[in-house]
């Protein structure tokens, strides 16, 4: 399997409360879907708007909307369109952390997905030790070590993506993956830039279905009315191999806690 994601978010500063969130996001995953079938590419690209509130000195909120368009790109219709959005909650407990509550939600070609959000953002007084934490979306845990940085990260996610052959029926390829990863990070140009190299497992699996072919709803790793016939085998998991480049927005005094933006 070959992989390549591409993301950027970009807050414009409205007030000393307000920002208004914007970005987008590109992914492309090259893969064998059926036994000796011609390698599939499956995009997705998703665009971000929202917005960022400070309502108190412990109180926040950002909520985003994240339509997207997810197929192989193959004569592409309003069918290959999907609506998608987060909400959260943040509780600033003091200077160096950060509750979060809420909840992610996203139409897909199986039916509705929605997982809630719990975590925090953690920063050392040193500014050494940091966790960021969205469970069961994501975590990533650090520690740095001057210019360089030590760290093991978590990323859970559930997808799906149209699938046309010709002269046959419209599938879809229902991903779900969890992938763990230790990483070695480099922090360059004050940290603003991270070249990352990352070592891990990831759980890979894209089921296909035949289109039409729906569960009641997904909760978390949990679904509910799901009587699908699976028409591949399942995909074993494997290690991994990626390399990431991360520039950074500080938005933040350099006093209070920073939570940075990335692309």
């Amino acid at each position: 399997m070959k992989f390549l994601d591409v993301g950027f978010t970009f807050p414009v500063v409205l007030n000393e409360n307000h920002a208004l969130i914007t970005g987008a996001d590109f992914s492309r995953n090259n893969l064998q879907l059926f036994p000796e079938a011609e390698y599939t590419s499956l995009y997705s690209t998703n665009l971000k708007l929202g917005m960022a509130s400070t309502w108190s000195d412990k109180w926040s909120t950002t909520i985003v909307l994240l339509p997207k368009i997810a197929s192989d790109y193959k004569n592409i219709s309003g069918d290959d369109f999907y609506l998608g959005g987060f909400a959260l909650l943040k509780l600033k407990k003091n200077e160096n952390l950060k509750y979060r509550f809420g909840i992610y939600a996203s139409q897909e070609a199986f039916g509705l997905f929605t997982t809630p959000i719990l975590g925090w953002y953690y920063l050392s007084p040193n500014k050494r030790f940091e966790m960021d934490m969205s469970l069961p979306i994501s975590a990533d845990v650090s520690y740095k070590l001057g210019i360089t940085t030590v760290g093991m990260d978590y990323f859970g996610i559930g997808r799906s993506y149209k699938v046309h052959y010709e002269n046959l029926p419209t599938l879809y390829a229902d991903l779900s993956s969890l992938e763990f990863a230790g990483y070695l990070q480099f922090n360059t140009l004050e940290e603003s830039v991270l070249l990352r190299a990352k070592l891990g497992y990831s759980s890979n699996n894209y089921e296909m279905y035949a289109e039409g072919e729906k569960m009641d709803l997904g909760v978390s790793a949990f679904s509910f009315g799901d009587d699908r016939t699976q028409l591949n085998p399942s995909l074993n998991g494997g290690i991994f191999f990626k390399l990431e480049a991360i520039y950074r927005f500080h938005i933040k005094k350099k006093s209070e806690v920073e939570e940075p933006v990335s692309n």
